[in-house]
């Protein structure tokens, strides 16, 4: 007989672990125990030699679905008595995973539908489904530690929960209609509540539904009258809105299904939209954000409706999510029709993920419910526990300390003072939540920007990142540290020459970048209009190459005369600018409604990709060059349909990435950078590049936008350290 203790970290609170564990060492005659520490979880366990080593071997192979286990430590242990059971809880100083929420299970969905105890109730859950970083308050992760410790369970409840043969066993968020949370709407509860919402979204109106991270407002996606309501109300006229889709009816508003629609983390996945539907779902573009119950709460809505839902945050355009039932009535009256409301509390907002599918493979364009926190492993140990900030779009905020970074879900944009707090609000709760503090500041080196701005206010020592190294850095991290040429393509961001980049191509590893190739660079007059106004890249892409612009281009008459003198221009090789300039040459969107629409619109009009040259490529002090100017002629010529312009100027760039790994002599390349979101540039430089025997990536764990700035500064900082 030997007796060992196991540590195992990663993703093994709240998704079953402690009764698979159980189960596992009943089966194999293990005796012992095991339980949740901080983030861990802990197992004594002692049987012969070989039924040890096989134990150890089905904790990994053998784990629930949404477990996602590490064995971190092995040691000699010592346990004298018989049989195996689930000790409580032990605290911690140190988090090492948390649980995602996870949207309902095949079983309980099944259970909802037969009469008994759960039949319809909007809270059904499992080990293997339901809320968890939603709801957490503190670790370990037990009942106690959630918001769910506001309903003390019944004894039906309680006798499941103790049960090692249900699957309910150590379920913390289990409840039923007689012990857990309730549906309210006005003055109708439960079913009559669920009754009461689906009738006014019958009715035309909009209702704002508080769900697992959030509220959302859903309303007929098929009633355009309805449609045109809430993009008045939400002063969003253009941006595409997601649909909410019973599980039959997938394939009547999008071409093909995909797995990732069916992932637990239900995500919304934009995929190609089916012809004929509403343009003013989404106007322009080619695919449609889709997803599939998230909750049992949704389910109920979606099934009941059985059409499609719009479903899209419930908050102030550029505002945080709105979480309780108070903050929902006072900031969404004259948003919303009505209210379904619940009463388990959202200890912390969680937006919905959003995924696309590029290169074969979902990528993460934004990090919400179901895959938030996400947790990385460092090339590297850091000496201290640093907080990076990100950038000041697509916020998000990263803590690592060791080996190991935790990456919080999506913010938004800092924009305004209600964003800020929000951000400052997620700065401390992470790192009460992990029992980690940071020691260092990490900010991006724009002294603008609110989170930089942010974190000179904390007299903590704060290190600065420069943009476009946090790009190339975030996905060298999640590759190890290699060395690689890494496409650094986004629409703005401040380099240390102080020209605004985002047309770089940087060659190295993180903490040691250079510039190896980058586009011509293109004065833009109007400072941080440029970015909601694409007619100013298009008409100084004109400028610059002595053409005169499209008649009825340039509304401003004293335009060109500023751009002329200098007056509020700057410099910027981004790639974005480019993209915008195409759009408002083609006369796709000279006025943007919402951050990246242009780019969004031309991806969408452009046919299949052709062969195309590069750009003219010079080498300048040793960087490569390329002169985007031929493609004007090109863009202008009305003799070319739209989508064929489009597609060229696509292929265009994607063999300009190509031509200068060539040039460099690259033979690990990546893609980094909010450009490379648009599906049809990045599939076609990622199969120029394999064509030319090197090795391609594009970030799949963290999101090539913005998004991921957060991790890469850490990266970043991290590799200085050790190249000390």
């Amino acid at each position: 007989m030997a007796c060992e203790r196991i540590t195992l970290s990663g993703v093994v609170q709240g998704v079953g672990f402690r009764p698979f564990v159980y189960r596992l060492a009943q089966r194999l005659g293990v005796s012992g125990w095991v339980r949740n520490a901080a983030g861990v979880v802990e197992i004594c366990a002692a049987a012969a030699p070989e039924a040890l080593a096989e134990f150890r071997a089905a904790l990994l192979a053998k784990a629930p679905a949404a477990a996602r286990p590490e064995i971190r430590a092995v040691t000699p242990g010592e346990f004298t008595g018989a049989g195996f059971s689930i000790l409580d809880s032990t605290a911690g100083e140190m988090v090492q995973g948390l649980p995602p929420d996870l949207a309902p299970c095949p079983d309980c969905l099944a259970e909802m539908e037969v009469p008994g105890r759960r039949h319809r109730y909007p809270f059904i859950n499992c080990t293997q489904c339901g809320p968890r970083y939603s709801i957490i308050r503190a670790l370990p992760y037990d009942r106690a530690n959630t918001s769910m410790a506001a309903f003390p369970m019944c004894g039906a409840c309680a006798a499941e929960y103790a049960n090692p043969a249900d699957r309910r066993f150590h379920a913390e968020p289990v409840a039923c209609p007689a012990c857990g949370p309730r549906l309210r709407f006005g003055t109708a509860e439960g079913e009559a509540a669920l009754a009461a919402c689906l009738a006014a979204l019958r009715a035309g109106r909009i209702v704002a539904v508080k769900g697992v991270g959030g509220y959302h407002l859903f309303y007929d996606a098929a009633d355009e009258a309805a449609v045109a309501r809430l993009r008045a109300r939400k002063h969003r006229p253009e941006k595409p809105l997601a649909l909410l889709l019973p599980k039959a009816r997938v394939l009547d508003y999008v071409v093909a299904d995909d797995p990732a629609l069916h992932l637990p983390s239900r995500p919304i996945l934009l995929l190609e939209k089916r012809p004929g539907l509403p343009e003013a779902l989404a106007p322009g573009l080619a695919e449609l954000g889709v997803m599939l119950a998230d909750s049992p709460l949704h389910h109920l809505l979606a099934e009941g409706f059985g059409g499609a839902l719009v479903a899209t945050s419930a908050n102030r355009s550029g505002e945080p999510m709105v979480t309780d039932e108070a903050q929902a009535e006072a900031e969404l009256t004259g948003i919303a029709d009505g209210f379904l409301h619940h009463d388990r509390k959202i200890e912390r907002a969680v937006d919905d993920s959003v995924l696309r599918i590029i290169d074969g493979a979902p990528r993460i364009i934004r990090a919400g419910r179901g895959l938030s926190p996400i947790e990385m492993q460092l090339p590297f140990t850091l000496e201290r526990p640093v907080l990076a900030l990100g950038g000041h779009m697509k916020s998000t905020i990263a803590l690592a300390w060791g080996d190991r970074a935790v990456i919080s879900p999506h913010l938004g944009e800092l924009d305004n003072a209600p964003a800020q707090a929000n951000f400052a609000r997620m700065a401390a709760d992470i790192q009460a939540l992990y029992g980690v503090r940071a020691e260092v500041l990490i900010a991006d080196a724009h002294a603008g920007y609110a989170s930089t701005r942010w974190a000179r206010a904390q007299g903590l020592p704060v290190e600065t990142v420069w943009h476009h190294h946090a790009h190339a850095s975030t996905l060298a991290g999640e590759h190890g540290g290699a060395e690689m040429l890494v496409f650094t393509w986004d629409g703005v961001g401040l380099g240390p020459d102080g020209a605004l980049w985002g047309g770089e191509a940087l060659l190295g590893r993180p903490g040691d970048w250079r510039v190896a190739a980058r586009l011509k660079r293109l004065r833009l007059q109007g400072g941080d209009a440029v970015a909601r106004a694409p007619w100013r890249s298009g008409a100084a892409m004109c400028w610059q190459a002595g053409i005169a612009p499209p008649e009825g281009l340039v509304p401003d008459a004293l335009a060109h005369a500023a751009w002329a003198r200098g007056v509020n221009c700057h410099e910027s090789s981004a790639v974005g600018r480019l993209f915008d300039g195409a759009a408002a040459l083609l006369g796709l969107c000279r006025n943007a409604s919402y951050e990246g629409q242009g780019p969004a619109l031309l991806e969408a009009l452009a046919d299949a990709l052709c062969e195309a040259a590069p750009l003219p490529l010079r080498e300048v002090d040793g960087i490569w060059e390329a002169d985007w100017v031929p493609l004007l002629p090109m863009l202008l010529d009305e003799s070319l349909p739209r989508a064929e312009r489009a597609a060229r100027f696509h292929a265009a760039l994607a063999a300009t990435g190509a031509e200068i790994a060539r040039l460099v002599g690259a033979r690990s390349v990546g893609l980094a950078g909010g450009v490379f979101q648009n599906r049809k540039l990045a599939e076609a430089l990622l199969t120029r590049l394999r064509a030319q025997g090197m090795t391609a990536h594009l970030g799949r764990s963290i999101p090539c936008n913005d998004a991921g700035l957060s991790f890469g500064q850490v990266v970043e900082f991290g590799a200085r350290q050790w190249m000390r």
